[in-house]
């Protein structure tokens, strides 16, 4: 079977939730699109206030305090926001990658080594089995260690099973991030364990984001091609093989969901480092190439986008009285009118918390190319 580059879209889109709104609990609607990057603190609650029905911010709130769900460090060395039945898998098939920061010039060149870090391995775990700040972190190891305690814990807190623990409003996570153990056991690297892992990564992955490529699914954690290449043959026919629009192999699981192309897409406010935007290396899925270094900026920042037909067609960021939309090609009025509605219930729902998440991102803006600009304004 081949598929189109919009057929593509529409499966992503549906995957993602972002084809309607769905009555789903938060725990619930993370599982289904797998993973929500999160390192900016209200951007999971953009991701699913923009994919589910009735979306209420509180009940996040007390999922991240009840762990039903979780903050970690996984995939692409970044921070995700995931089911904690996903977490110990994700965990152990990104081991390989995780555990890198030993051998980084930035943990080396301090003097560190693998031998010190794994010698306070069990002992950080045991004392971030309750919330630890990083300087609580630091001053612990530097009664431990003679050399740098901030690149150790760095180091340390990349690769053990630590979580991020609320630390509260306005979102359930601030600036100063605060830490404690996970469930998931701590355990030598095994690299056959993590690449058995890394089977339920590459399923889950697919189930999400599918159909993929190997070079999607190895951007998505920033995996060696040769790991997923491995991956993909162990699960043999528990995956489809399908044509990609230029001819490459691409995988899925079974069943899973492909819409009819021509499915419409609703306009979206996509938050910053929306997952759909960064999953995939082939991009133009969801982005247009032209748009690419606009959305992406070159220290890894990706702006908060309007989703126009399933296709990223601009950014968008708070104003003190509505939604500034900017439109990097010619909109038809029904669109903006579209977006007019989103905006107007997303500066309702951001008054609540906070009006201005992304105002330290702003700087970006005088760096925009010279494009259509709106203010859709919050009604009064």
């Amino acid at each position: 079977m081949t598929l189109t580059e919009r057929g593509l879209n529409r499966a992503t889109l549906g995957r993602q939730l972002l084809l309607g709104r769905e009555p789903l609990g938060v725990a619930e609607g993370t599982r289904r699109i797998v993973a929500i990057q999160g390192q900016q603190a209200a951007s999971p609650y953009i991701a699913l206030w923009n994919r589910l029905d009735g979306f209420d911010p509180e009940e996040l709130d007390a999922a991240f305090a009840g762990r039903e769900l979780v903050k970690a460090t996984l995939m692409r060395f970044t921070l995700h926001v995931v089911h904690p039945s996903d977490h110990p898998a994700m965990h152990k098939a990104m081991q390989p990658q995780l555990r890198s920061r030993l051998g980084d010039a930035r943990y080396t060149e301090t003097g560190l080594t693998r031998e010190l870090a794994e010698a306070v391995v069990e002992d950080a775990l045991e004392f971030v089995a309750e919330p630890r700040s990083n300087a609580e972190v630091e001053a612990w190891l530097q009664q431990r260690i003679e050399t740098d305690p901030k690149r150790m814990w760095w180091a340390l807190r990349t690769f053990l099973p630590v979580l991020h623990a609320p630390t509260g409003g306005p979102w359930a996570f601030g600036y100063r991030p605060s830490y404690m153990s996970s469930t998931t056991p701590h355990s030598p690297l095994d690299k056959a364990a993590s690449d058995i892992a890394l089977q339920s990564l590459v399923r889950r992955y697919l189930e999400g984001f599918g159909p993929a490529s190997v070079a999607d699914i190895g951007q998505f954690g920033l995996i060696q091609r040769g790991r997923v290449k491995l991956a993909i043959e162990a699960l043999g026919d528990k995956l489809e093989k399908l044509e990609g629009p230029d001819g490459k192999a691409l995988y899925d699981v079974p069943g899973g969901l492909r819409p009819d192309e021509e499915t419409p897409a609703p306009s979206r406010l996509l938050p910053m480092w929306d997952s759909t935007l960064l999953a995939y290396a082939d991009r133009s899925r969801v982005i247009p190439p032209e748009y690419r270094k606009i959305v992406i900026r070159m220290n890894g920042d990706t702006l908060p986008t309007l989703l126009v037909d399933g296709y990223v067609a601009g950014v968008w960021r708070t104003v003190d009285d509505g939604i500034e939309a900017t439109a990097f090609h010619k909109l038809p009025a029904k669109v903006w009118k579209e977006l007019g509605v989103e905006a107007r219930a997303l500066t309702k729902f951001l008054a609540k918390r906070d009006p201005h998440p992304y105002s330290r991102y702003h700087h970006w803006w005088p760096k925009l190319p010279d494009y259509e600009t709106r203010v859709l304004r919050a009604r009064r």
